[in-house]
């Protein structure tokens, strides 16, 4: 695989996995974080062709609209209703949650927002550890704390939360410590929500390897120069050097992974992760 090969593809309806599950309609609401680009967009896209409301929010407006007029263009069963939102702010977080339970019955909430910085320990800048931690840490907890109630409320009191994590919650890679920390967090997250959830809500994690995503392909030039690698080394030896599967995941790829951990087929994945990486973390040469 080469640099080129490196970019976000376009979705296509078909590479969307549907699921029959009586719970996905439209009286039904998804909240989707990080959705103006990569997996949060793939992952929106794909709930709402199964059938749901989905609400898409990001700090992104231009994004938004991007994921907006991608659902227009695919023709989903459910609507894209989008609401910006910075994650940062609380009072954003309340309001991003009170409109989208105007749009239905919040069932399912995918945290999926994130983004990463590259430095070593000693030069890491504690206020971008800080935006990185309010982000993919505390906005997942704040926003799982509010749509509980909502999931709770709704006529089975049954529904599932979903957070995106990584192969950096479980094992690290140098000059990444603000993602390190933050996705072994959001494990610990998703075992809380099972933990209180009495197996009615749900909660999962989806750990990838890398993706082919914006958050991917902008970090490329930042590895390329602290480890004093070429773009293509980037990509062969630090991204997929370890894989077994020689190829980076697609968004679409992910989101079909939201998709099962939603429906009634992971009715028995509770404060799990899924794996999903290539072979990256579990064997060695």
């Amino acid at each position: 695989m080469t640099v080129d090969d490196v970019t976000p593809p376009d979705i296509t309806a078909d590479q969307i996995h549907t699921v029959d599950d009586s719970d996905f309609h439209a009286g039904h609401c998804c909240l989707v974080t990080g959705a103006g680009s990569g997996i949060g967009q793939a992952t929106a896209l794909a709930l709402a062709a199964n059938g749901l409301t989905v609400v898409a929010s990001d700090i992104d407006e231009d994004g938004l609209l991007e994921t907006s007029e991608r659902a227009a263009e695919l023709d989903t069963a459910g609507t894209v209703q989008t609401v910006t939102a910075d994650l940062t702010e609380d009072d954003d977080i309340e309001r991003l949650v009170e409109e989208a339970a105007g749009y239905g019955d919040i069932k399912y909430l995918a945290n999926i927002a994130g983004l990463q910085h590259i430095d070593a320990i000693e030069a890491f800048p504690m206020d971008v550890y800080d935006t990185i931690h309010g982000v993919m840490v505390r906005a997942p907890l704040y926003l799982s704390k509010l749509c509980l109630p909502h999931i709770r409320d709704t006529d089975d009191g049954r529904g599932a939360i979903g957070n995106m994590a990584s192969v950096h919650g479980h094992y690290v890679t140098a000059e990444k410590v603000g993602y390190n920390v933050s996705k072994f967090a959001i494990r610990g997250l998703t075992r809380s929500i099972a933990a209180e959830g009495n197996g009615e809500v749900r909660s999962f994690s989806i750990s990838t390897g890398y993706v082919a995503t914006p958050l991917v392909t902008e970090q490329i030039p930042d590895t390329a120069e602290s480890r004093n690698l070429s773009p293509q080394e980037v990509v062969e030896d630090v991204m997929l050097g370890q894989a077994r599967t020689k190829e980076l995941m697609h968004p679409v790829d992910v989101a079909n992974l939201f998709v099962l951990g939603f429906s009634k087929l992971s009715r028995h994945l509770n404060g799990g992760d899924l794996l999903f990486d290539g072979g990256m973390t579990h064997t060695y040469e």
